[in-house]
């Protein structure tokens, strides 16, 4: 049987755990595999691009388990009363191919993108680390003030979108965490000025400028989330010339982060190596840093492995009947009769 995670059990599952202390151990868990970066069969999302937006399937491997997260970005359509991002995943095992896990991963890959950029932070940034900047309230934004909140030190978050609206659902649901301040500004310059981390988490398939250098200041660590796709950036090039460059997987991200708009040879880091303790991270207080985030399918494969897990000792989900049941392994035929077994469900809470 194929344990499946909907979202209602994706739901009680984050809040039995709660969601700050969800972000903090999904972190702890997609650090754990970063450092087992060899291990794993990595490769390029595969990617359908519209004029409207893109759907990919992520991949990744390592001896004993095998993940893909199917994940769309549609920025129009939130005004169809949809969600700009939605997803879903498998994670399966090697030696069988067997599916043991479906999972629901649209509120899990905000999450685990929050997770990802603490997880970065916590390398790159300054030490004491106390104000950020939030640019682009949408649906990721209050996951990643929380885990810069509550697992980083930051105090107080300016916080800005294009639209009023979002802004003011942030700051709503952001209320229940009075410990944490929230500045509304009137503007992304405003926004970012005197900022330790700045945060661009914008939707629109565009090559836009969020962030310009006029903006910048030293020691300054930007976790730029945005621009996940060919044509998608947020970052004015020479923010990123003037900046250490990290990212998770190179060759993705030269055709889907900020770095497009650099030469193919314009220098990055890899964050695994500096997780892993084989290469610099921040070099001097006053530098700056840019973690290009695009989203990579190891980090999808740790959220998987760690859904399993809670869910498995919760007790969360259900069992399905996703493969046939293999009486016998060379009759396939058999379950188009109608004496066929019937696919089976069975509620584990």
């Amino acid at each position: 049987m194929t344990r499946f995670i909907d979202v209602p059990a994706m739901s009680r599952l984050v809040q039995e755990i709660g969601v700050a202390p969800f972000i903090g151990a999904l972190a702890d868990t997609i650090r754990e595999d970063f450092i087992r970066w060899p291990d794993f069969d990595k490769s390029a999302r595969v990617a359908n691009h519209s004029d409207i937006g893109v759907i990919e399937l992520m991949p990744v491997s390592n001896a004993s388990r095998y993940a893909f997260k199917y994940v769309n970005g549609h920025p129009a359509n939130t005004g169809r009363g949809l969600y700009t991002v939605m997803a879903f995943g498998v994670l399966a095992d090697v030696e069988t191919g067997y599916p043991v896990l479906l999972s629901e991963l649209t509120l899990a890959t905000a999450l685990r993108t929050s997770a990802t950029s603490l997880m970065a932070a916590r390398a790159l940034a300054r030490p004491g680390a106390r104000r950020m900047a939030l640019i682009g309230n949408g649906a990721q934004s209050e996951f990643q003030a929380l885990a810069f909140h509550c697992h980083l030190g930051i105090e107080e978050i300016a916080v800005y979108d294009i639209d009023a609206r979002a802004t003011d659902k942030l700051v709503r649901n952001l209320s229940a965490f009075p410990s944490l301040k929230i500045i509304r500004a009137d503007s992304t310059a405003q926004a970012v000025r005197g900022a330790d981390i700045v945060t661009t988490v914008t939707a629109d398939k565009a090559c836009a400028t969020i962030i310009t250098p006029d903006m910048i200041e030293p020691g300054m660590h930007l976790n730029a989330v945005g621009g996940d796709c060919p044509g998608k950036t947020e970052l004015h090039a020479d923010v990123l010339r003037g900046a250490r460059v990290f990212v998770e997987y190179e060759p993705q991200t030269r055709i889907e982060g900020d770095i497009q708009q650099l030469p193919k040879d314009s220098p990055v880091v890899d964050l695994w190596r500096v997780l892993a303790g084989t290469a610099t991270g921040r070099e001097s207080a006053e530098q700056v840093t840019v973690f290009d985030s695009v989203g990579f399918a190891l980090e999808d494969y740790a959220t998987l492995r760690y859904v399993h897990e809670q869910a498995e000792r919760r007790n969360l989900g259900v069992d399905v009947e996703l493969v046939p049941r293999a009486d016998d392994p060379k009759d396939l035929f058999r379950h188009t009769r109608s004496d066929a077994s019937r696919a089976v469900i069975r509620r584990v809470a």
